[in-house]
């Protein structure tokens, strides 16, 4: 998680594309790996090279990998104001687009095991070369593209302005996703346990809940240009929230899966408004940077709330996590409503540039 932080801060200093070069490249080594060492000792490397140049493009979800803070940093130098949600939406909607498929293809392994008698070890490479292949891509795609970078000083720190905003999200983001990793993160557990609901069910659920996060990417700039972009952000996640707390109350399997499916067009589609929001409102040598924090910030929590609420879950109450997870998720949105509801990004006052 603290690599998150790291690579964004490299990327303001020795530019945005190397980083995602090396990011890239990183991806390519440790799954080469993967496929010709079977030793114990080159698994470990591999998966610690693997951990220090994760992806995490674009999607819903938690913050994102180290990929994340260096793509909006460079996504935001490339486009103007006024087309910048426009740009991060697309691109969150392709991520969460090829998150889903890339979930439908996890199951690969045990076709080939099951279908045509592969071995457990065998049947993972296909999907190392796939890996291989898109970061191949990635490689020359990044190679391809011209940066204008002015690095940051050393010695130069960080402005005041840049430090409250950043802290503020930060702070704001510990408690989102804190309350996400508690209400989201055995979610699929509840559903089974609730309603006794097979994996394949869920998996439809899923799916269909990640293509329509999709979308509600795509009209997220067009409802942020309608109502302002902080209104956006804290209505439809709020919305979001008050029907994850409703969720324990229905009765139905298929009630759930409605609530659930309906919950995900408005649960992330603040994700590419609050990353465009962020790059609006730091000066652009210190993008990265704040990318990195913010993303750190979001990614720590929600990897710790799931050992408290698997507890919960187990010795407590079987929605007691999701009232919580809900509820934190819902004062997140509020705070945030009344912390940022007189802030305007450039795009919004007129500016040009």
């Amino acid at each position: 998680a603290l690599l998150t932080a790291v690579w964004g801060y490299l990327s303001d200093r020795i530019g945005r594309r190397k980083i995602l070069m090396l990011l890239a490249l990183l991806t390519i080594v440790s799954n080469v790996i993967l496929i010709y060492f079977t030793s114990l000792v080159f698994i470990l490397a591999a998966v610690i090279i693997a951990n220090v140049g994760a992806g995490g493009s674009g999607g819903g979800g938690s913050g994102g990998g180290p990929f994340n803070p260096v793509e909006e940093a460079l996504l935001a130098e490339k486009c103007q104001p006024e087309n910048r949600n426009q740009i991060f939406a697309v691109n969150s909607c392709v991520g969460s687009i090829m998150g889903a498929l890339g979930a439908l293809a996890s199951g690969l392994p045990q076709f080939l095991q099951e279908e045509r008698g592969w071995g457990a070890a065998e049947s993972y490479k296909p999907l190392f070369f796939l890996t291989i292949l898109f970061s191949v891509v990635l490689l020359f795609v990044y190679r391809m593209i011209g940066e204008q970078h002015q690095p940051r000083q050393v010695e130069k720190k960080i402005s005041k302005v840049t430090g409250v905003f950043v802290t503020k999200m930060s702070v704001l983001g510990m408690v989102d996703n804190f309350g996400a990793g508690m209400a989201g993160s055995l979610i699929s557990y509840w559903f089974f346990l609730r309603f006794g609901v097979e994996l394949k069910s869920l998996g439809v659920i899923f799916f269909t809940s990640y293509i329509l996060a999709a979308l509600s990417f795509l009209s997220a700039p067009l409802i942020a240009r309608r109502l302002g972009i902080v209104r956006t952000m804290a209505f439809s996640h709020g919305l979001a929230s008050i029907i994850f707390l409703f969720l324990p109350l229905v009765p139905t399997l298929a009630l759930a899966a409605a609530l659930l499916i309906i919950r995900s067009f408005f649960a992330y589609m603040d994700n590419p408004l609050r990353a465009s929001f962020t790059m609006a409102m730091v000066q652009s040598s210190e993008r990265g940077s704040a990318a990195g924090v913010t993303n750190l910030a979001r990614v720590v929590p929600f990897g710790i709330s799931p050992t408290i609420s698997t507890y919960l879950m187990q010795s407590v109450s079987l929605t007691l996590p999701i009232l919580i997870g809900g509820g934190l998720q819902l004062i997140n949105d509020v705070a945030f409503f009344l912390m940022f509801r007189n802030v305007r990004p450039p795009e919004e006052m007129g500016s040009k540039g």
